[in-house]
């Protein structure tokens, strides 16, 4: 059986509920330990509502990774109820659509992250085949095979860069990215 914890009904960019659905307790996951469906690709909107749910199941968030490949700007820290949560990011060494979550209680949840433009029957196919503890793809790999955007996956948004596009200008795109998010977390003031 899934968990699914999405308490919305419709999306809405104000809405402040997390679209999560995770693995079955007490059962050991497959390569993914769930899914995260945001409503935009902005880390400081979408990530308090994501920990707040994880917080009450897998204790308080502290850390989490990314590929700037997906996430126009990665600030360092982000605010969340009652804490601050670090943000990194890799990209080689982390598929392009997870998210890494890490919290106090030494636990780490992989998580597929469902492009925000995807339709709301897709999400929830991809969301339960990401929780499925027989799922041995990677998030990549799920997003490829996703019948609606045909055997490369880019049709899924113009915003997400499919694994195989390598931008022909200069620095490549997940680069500028990551100079971009850098340069704006380092203005920010230090945390108290």
């Amino acid at each position: 059986m899934t968990t699914t914890l999405d308490r919305a009904t419709t999306p809405a960019a104000t809405d402040s509920t997390a679209r999560l659905t995770l693995a079955p307790s007490g059962v050991r996951p497959g390569r993914l330990d769930g899914a995260w469906w945001p409503r935009s690709r902005d880390l400081l909107l979408e990530l308090p509502a994501l920990a707040a749910d994880l917080d009450e199941r897998w204790g308080r968030i502290t850390r989490i990774t990314v590929n700037p490949a997906q996430w126009p700007v990665i600030p360092r820290r982000i605010p969340v109820t009652g804490h601050t949560v670090h943000a990194g990011w890799f990209t080689i060494e982390q598929d392009q659509h997870t998210i890494m979550v890490c919290s106090y209680a030494p636990r780490r949840l992989s998580l597929l992250v469902v492009p925000p433009q995807t339709d709301a029957v897709e999400a929830a196919r991809l969301m339960a085949e990401a929780a499925d503890p027989a799922n041995t793809r990677t998030s990549s790999e799920l997003l490829a095979a996703e019948p609606s955007t045909g055997a490369t996956g880019p049709e899924v948004g113009s915003d997400f860069l499919p694994s195989a596009v390598t931008p022909s200008t200069g620095l490549g795109e997940a680069d500028r990215r990551a100079d971009l998010s850098r340069s704006r977390a380092a203005s920010w003031p230090a945390s108290a």
